[in-house]
């Protein structure tokens, strides 16, 4: 896919679509009825803590496909994959939840997490607070805001409700302006992400870029680009405390062995 479209860049196309598809599913799922799943489903795990431990921490991201290389992994299968990802020494897991694009869905988040122990990340184009609320009802413990993609008041709208429903949002920034957004909205947990969605061009330098002005108190994630430990190791010492880590993992004939090749085990 090319980095534009009839409807501009990649990000506004998928957004609206993303827009479309919520307001389909709002008629056939009230968010009374997330309310009574958030109300009576399984507690939430501390995403943001498990990025603090004092070592080589990595979110595996499960994902299928993407606009980028379509089809990154034929044999996808959530649940082994979560699984053996978690034996290898996965901190955390995040899953693509958008159909279209990434031919994600919430029941492969949702099986997931409940074949492992670990937190888990709904990784998705969030621009309602109902799928914050879906979000939840379906067992996600973070979720992802792309900053790109939301007004300064949306944004800390859904930083505020996602901390009333016990999660706290993986805030995802490319530029130096969108990062003072997000921390004027409050993130917590910022995450840089590599790859530019406008263009879909990926310069592991940004990163380089934005660790400086991340203030120590947030928990800082890196995205997008990291293929070996050299660079997980050398980001690590700029600052970095996690990484988001999918097309690597999922390219490979055993993600599990590459993880380990990753975090040197």
């Amino acid at each position: 896919m090319s980095a534009e479209t009839k409807s501009g860049t990649v990000l506004d196309r998928i957004i609206e679509l993303r827009r479309a598809a919520i307001a389909h599913r709002k008629k056939t799922v009230p968010e009374t009825a997330l309310r009574f799943g958030v109300k009576h489903g399984k507690p939430v795990r501390d995403f943001a803590a498990a990025l603090t431990r004092d070592s080589l921490n990595v979110i595996a991201e499960l994902k299928k496909a993407s606009p980028s290389r379509g089809v990154i992994r034929a044999d996808f299968d959530p649940v082994s994959l979560a699984r053996t990802l978690e034996a290898a020494g996965a901190t955390a897991l995040s899953v693509l939840t958008e159909e279209e694009f990434f031919q994600g869905d919430l029941k492969y988040m949702r099986d997931a997490r409940g074949a492992v122990g670990l937190p888990v990340l709904r990784k998705d184009f969030i621009v309602d607070p109902w799928q914050v609320w879906e979000a939840r009802a379906t067992d996600a413990d973070s979720f992802l805001l792309i900053v790109a993609g939301l007004s300064d008041e949306l944004l800390s709208e859904l930083l505020v409700l996602g901390r009333e429903l016990g999660m706290e949002a993986l805030v995802e920034v490319h530029t130096r302006e969108e990062l003072a957004r997000a921390l004027s909205a409050g993130a917590r947990m910022i995450g840089v992400n590599n790859r530019d969605l406008r263009t879909l061009e990926v310069r592991i330098e940004t990163s380089d870029e934005l660790i400086e002005a991340i203030p120590d108190e947030c928990i800082a994630i890196c995205e997008s680009g990291l293929r070996t430990r050299d660079d997980l190791v050398r980001l690590r010492a700029a600052g970095f405390d996690a990484f988001l880590i999918g097309e690597h993992l999922m390219a490979q004939p055993d993600p599990a062995v590459a993880l380990r090749v990753l975090l040197g085990s």
